[in-house]
């Protein structure tokens, strides 16, 4: 009767049993809930974030020791592959040299549609009306009313004109304008260089001449002003097509060395690369206090022309090595993309073809913090905090 009496204590209903499943799962159902909210917190701590990034990018490109595990066999032939690439980089440096001629052949058929587009821009010729033509596209065209209505209006505007007197010369600031559309660029104007880029009047990349080392200068031409006495401010940018001795494999087309500009003869009081300070000294013994003027740099886009030396050693301080690769991109970015293309980035059109290329990824970037935001919003144990003031963009100097 013992042992009846124990097995009846051991074993339960079955509708007992499904209540205990039933809280189980409920229990679970919790704990799971709770693991994503701790999970949630934790993703959204930025030093959690950063050090499982950090672990991330260590773990990308490791070798998985396969390598290691070949026969010495197998090795020796890895190694006579890697003979061969070395020659495959040493043939591609020698394509870049040849399509550097290219630019050099092709640079005297575009200079002659350059040099007219300058006349244009500082009114040393008027186009004929053939050349103004502009054929629209289709969803360009305008209707017949708005026709008649900008009709109107040019000729309120003209009459307007004649009363003035004025009559603007060629296409004002017009490089300012370009200057001022694209992001690169704009980032290094200051307020005090505007006066002076409205009296540039065309920017040309001169190639180094046959035969000598690989290298494009950028002149910046200026009509006759009040600031400096220079009329052409030049930046040349010497580059390299051959692959490194001591690291063959990183080569991945010609290279920027190093740049040089030039002296700009500044007028008396006009040189907005310095800046006049004011400081107090007080007397250590005495106690006495005066007032000192120094002269420091000062932010302008004509630093641009008095770039970092790179030593004969190539070695560089951190600093110096930021501003010579944001240097290198800004004068690549002008050769490539603005002298060809300048009437382009006047209009903005091609500002809104380089935007065309980031719409989808910022949709989906929007799309994605749209959702952060509604997870945060559901989840009860979310405390929303206060902005952070965000690190003032640093300037090229």
């Amino acid at each position: 009767m013992a042992d009846l009496d124990n097995k009846d204590q051991t074993e339960m209903d079955p509708a007992d049993m499904e209540d205990v499943e039933e809280v189980e799962e409920e229990e679970t159902g919790e704990d799971n809930s709770k693991a994503r909210q701790l999970t949630m917190q934790m993703m959204q701590n930025p030093q959690i974030l950063a050090a499982l990034q950090e672990r991330l990018d260590g773990l990308v490109g490791s070798p998985s020791g396969y390598m290691e595990s070949l026969p010495k066999v197998v090795k020796r032939r890895v190694n006579a592959l890697k003979n061969l690439q070395v020659k495959c980089a040493h043939i591609e440096a020698k394509f870049y040299e040849e399509v550097h001629e290219l630019e050099r052949k092709y640079a005297a058929l575009y200079q002659p549609l350059f040099d007219k587009r300058s006349d244009i821009v500082r009114a040393a010729y008027e186009p004929t009306d053939e050349e103004c033509e502009w054929k629209q596209d289709e969803e360009e065209e305008l209707t017949v009313s708005k026709q008649e209505e900008m009709k109107e209006k040019a000729k309120v505007e003209e009459e307007k004109k004649d009363e003035e007197k004025e009559d603007p010369k060629g296409i004002p600031e017009f490089w300012l304008t370009v200057f001022k559309n694209v992001d690169l660029l704009s980032e290094m104007l200051q307020e005090h260089d505007e006066p002076i880029l409205k009296h540039l009047q065309d920017i040309k990349v001169k190639f180094s001449d046959a035969g000598q080392p690989m290298s494009f200068t950028l002149e910046f031409h200026f009509e006759p002003n009040d600031f400096f006495t220079n009329t052409v401010l030049t930046k040349t940018y010497k580059m390299r097509s051959e692959p490194d001795e001591s690291d063959p494999f990183s080569f991945d087309g010609p290279e920027i060395m190093g740049c040089t500009g030039c002296t700009i003869d500044w007028s008396k009081g006009k040189n907005v690369t310095l800046k006049t300070i004011k400081k107090k000294q007080k007397h250590k013994g005495r106690g006495t206090v005066r007032t000192v003027t120094k002269t420091v740099p000062n932010d302008s886009f004509f630093n641009f022309f008095s770039p970092p030396e790179v030593p004969e050693s190539g070695e560089l301080d951190e600093d110096s090595e930021a501003v010579l690769a944001a240097d290198f991109e800004i004068g690549h970015f002008i050769r490539e993309r603005i002298v060809p293309r300048a009437v382009l980035y006047f209009t903005g059109e091609a500002i809104e073809d380089d935007d065309d290329d980031y719409d989808e990824e910022g949709e989906e970037a929007d799309d994605e913090e749209g959702e952060e935001e509604a997870d945060e919003e559901n989840d009860p144990d979310y405390e929303p905090k206060k902005d952070a003031n965000p690190p003032e963009e640093c300037k090229q100097q």
